[in-house]
């Protein structure tokens, strides 16, 4: 199921729906953007439905129904660009 079928059904303004003011956040690079995109998505009435049309389809990448999708996996967090570090800094 498309998104955009999601969002066409949905009983809702576009005003509460968070994807639709500022796309671009819900693919930024910056880790902090994509915490961003996640807290707005915990308020979403179609935030449940997205989720499941997400997995459905195995996104790519992005944010969907609060979550982050890698190669069409959920992972907790976006890494920054870089390398490991090969030994752990003692805190």
């Amino acid at each position: 199921m498309m998104l955009t079928s999601v969002l066409d059904r949905a009983v809702v303004a576009d005003e509460s729906i968070p994807c639709r003011k500022d796309p671009e956040l819900w693919f930024a690079e910056s880790p902090a953007d994509v915490e961003d995109a996640k807290q707005l998505c915990r308020e979403c009435p179609v935030r449940e439905q997205c989720l499941a049309g997400a997995m459905d389809r195995a996104e790519p990448w992005g944010v969907w129904g609060g979550e982050l999708f890698v190669s069409g996996v959920i992972v907790a967090r976006k890494r920054p660009r870089g390398r490991p570090r090969k030994n752990e800094i003692a805190a």
